[in-house]
């Protein structure tokens, strides 16, 4: 086959977000032009205004699915250069350490990349009906679309912390959780020529949402759960004790 052959073939099948900005520009088009037609009717200009909302929404969407997958390759895997300590009752002696990659790295290392692809992400912080903190992560497009998720936490007095601490602590959580999931990021221990402990596997984040949902169809007591099986959240649940996790879930009955 000839390389003009192929290169005619690429040409003749451009990307479905061209296709669909090719035929929302011609509705939004059509409407312009029976805009300026004395003759067309309200009902009908209102009709037709809603066609044009629903284009304008189709693109938007396609634009930033278009725009996402581009991007996805060019997001960095961020080093887990926080940790976090559980001690027993003494403080002498820690029981488990977790690293964890810090929000401020996050942070710093996606921004390029959000700008360069057109989007920005931002971030709602609330308080449920049972007084724990929510952080809801907003990624949006230049284009006008949006995709959020939302993570309910409890405030995280770990450490002898404060008030003001406990909730910031938890904030920033949420927001290296949200963050997370809204763009599918990795992370990756910290590089220490292997001076450091080994660090016990954890769950993954599918399996950390799955937990979630069980602890809120359940009404389960999250607090009391973390306690149990001595972690800060639930992504930090080592991998070994999701069985036993799950299956105290699944015969818990729901609380009222």
């Amino acid at each position: 086959m000839s390389e003009a052959a192929l290169t005619i073939r690429e040409d003749a099948a451009p990307p479905a977000a061209q296709v669909q900005a090719s035929e929302t520009t011609a509705i939004i088009s059509m409407i312009e032009r029976a805009a300026r037609d004395p003759s067309v009717d309200i009902d009908k200009m209102e009709r037709l205004m809603l066609m044009q909302e629903r284009a304008l929404e189709r693109r938007a969407r396609a634009a930033y699915a278009e725009a996402l997958a581009l991007m996805q390759p060019e997001l960095p895997s961020v080093a887990r250069n926080g940790k976090i300590e559980i001690r027993d009752k003494s403080g002498n002696n820690v029981i488990q350490s977790t690293a964890y990659a810090r929000w401020e790295d996050i942070n710093d290392a996606i921004k390029p990349a959000l700008a360069k692809h057109g989007f920005s992400l931002s971030f709602k912080v609330g308080m449920a009906p049972d007084g724990k903190i929510t952080v809801t992560g907003i990624l949006m497009h230049r284009e006008g679309h949006q995709e959020e998720t939302t993570i309910t936490l409890p405030h995280d007095a770990t450490g002898s912390k404060n008030a003001v601490q406990a909730v910031g602590s938890s904030t920033s959580y949420g927001k290296r959780y949200t963050a997370g999931m809204l763009l599918n990021l990795t992370s990756h221990g910290e590089d220490d020529d292997g001076k450091g402990a080994v660090q016990p596997a954890v769950i993954t984040d599918e399996q950390s949402g799955q937990i979630n949902d069980l602890i809120t169809a359940k009404r389960a007591n999250i607090d009391a759960f973390l306690k149990y099986f001595r972690v800060e959240c639930v992504p930090d649940l080592p991998a070994k004790a999701l069985p036993e996790a799950l299956d105290m879930l699944n015969r818990m009955q729901v609380r009222p």
